[in-house]
């Protein structure tokens, strides 16, 4: 693959992963304007407005690998970004709760057709070598679009409640490179002879168990444990922003403006961990997957110690730390195992556990918050879950260790 050529595919890979997180996100600063416009309905209704897309995103995840026989990959992407565009900032024209929520629906399906490719294609298209900077980048491409539709989408909601939707015409960049640079292949078959797996064989002994992947069940068990870690970062990581705005706020001495620079704060220690995750991968590649669990439960706990101004900020840092290396070290395990199919294997299963734990994380906290008297309670149960993260990921590497000696 030519240079330029390669590093237009880069670029156009990457814009998909700057899209993908404004799926439900974008719309947090403006629920309260749509909260007010829609004062008639129950305030679960509109939260649907955020949450809804994230269980169609999971489903069409499930089926991503039966569009993949029926599309190849730019005419894939284009059909997604299309969608994308037209369901979401199509919603700028709806003054209906249920039409708006339907078109929040099909956000969702758009973005469960591109997501996959947005990770699968680096494993893809790229040597094993490169895929640890890859992924680090994608990651990070996806932590600076939640800044900007975060701040954007705050922007135009102030403009009116509807305005906030036009935030989703920042995929039209996107789809004209998709559909410049985009090679049409066949996610299955058009490169299975192009990149030799070598590389990782020789770094993870993975050839016996390539060999047996062919039995789904084998396949499920095979990428199970990057696809719970996956589950669990979501779900330890959507304590924060469902939890930290109403905890900091409570004693009245910490305003809303800084709040929210706090909160934007995260997601840019994020994005700088993503840009200089491959170089922490070569330089600690055995001890890298730690970071993430013992980076929540240090985060979690120092949030737990109080809600001044140091707590609030270390803590902060800390959870954006784990975030930071969470996602793109799972995608480089997942990438690593999956090889040229993990576009169509694996990639789907680990954007389901992201988004499926996004939806389950109060599901699961809530109840844990009951069984503890303390106002930070959601920051203790924090602190547990990345106990079970971090036995998780302990086993894992025992787990992958059988696994390819079996």
């Amino acid at each position: 693959m030519k240079k330029a050529t390669n590093s237009r595919l880069t670029y156009t890979v990457l814009s998909i992963s700057l899209l993908t997180v404004m799926a439900g996100a974008a719309m947090a600063p403006a629920l309260g304007e749509i909260h007010n416009h829609f004062a008639s309905y129950g305030s679960l209704t509109v939260q649907l407005i955020v949450s809804l897309p994230a269980l169609f995103i999971v489903a069409t995840n499930l089926a991503f690998s039966s569009l993949c026989r029926w599309m190849k990959t730019r005419t894939l992407a284009t059909a997604g970004l299309c969608l994308y565009v037209l369901a979401g900032a199509g919603a700028f024209f709806i003054d209906n709760i249920w039409l708006l929520l339907a078109s929040r629906a099909l956000l969702g399906v758009s973005v469960g057709m591109v997501m996959p490719l947005s990770t699968g294609l680096l494993a893809y298209f790229f040597p094993p070598q490169e895929q640890a900077r890859l992924m680090g980048l994608s990651a990070a491409m996806n932590q600076m679009g939640g800044v900007v539709a975060t701040l954007l989408s705050g922007m135009l909601a102030a403009m009116g409640w509807n305005y906030a939707f036009l935030v989703y015409l920042l995929a039209l960049p996107a789809l004209v490179l998709v559909v410049l640079f985009l090679p049409n292949i066949r996610l299955n078959t058009d490169l299975s002879r192009d990149h030799s797996p070598d590389y990782y064989e020789s770094e993870t002994g993975t050839t016996r168990a390539r060999k047996r992947e062919g039995h789904p069940v084998r396949s499920l068990l095979r990428f199970a444990p990057s696809v719970v870690g996956m589950l669990l970062v979501m779900v330890l990581f959507f304590i924060y922003p469902t939890n930290f705005a109403i905890i900091a706020s409570q004693n009245g001495t910490i305003d809303s403006p800084t709040v929210t620079l706090i909160m934007v704060g995260l997601d840019v220690v994020a994005f700088a961990i993503g840009l200089g995750f491959g170089a922490l991968m070569r330089r600690m590649p055995r001890r890298v997957k730690y970071i993430a669990p013992l980076g929540f439960m240090t985060g979690y706990a120092i949030l737990a110690m109080g809600t001044a101004m140091p707590f609030l900020v270390a803590g902060s840092a800390l959870i954006g730390v784990a975030n930071g290396v969470g996602v793109p070290y799972l995608n480089t395990i997942a990438s690593i195992k999956g090889g040229k199919d993990a576009a169509t294997t694996v990639m789907p299963l680990i954007s389901a556990a992201l988004y499926l734990g996004q939806f389950l994380s109060p599901l699961i906290v809530t109840p844990l918050c009951r069984l503890i008297p303390f106002a930070t309670a959601p920051y203790m149960a924090g602190v547990a879950i990345g106990l079970v993260f971090l036995v998780q990921t302990w086993y894992s590497r025992r787990y992958h260790a059988l696994a390819a000696h079996q």
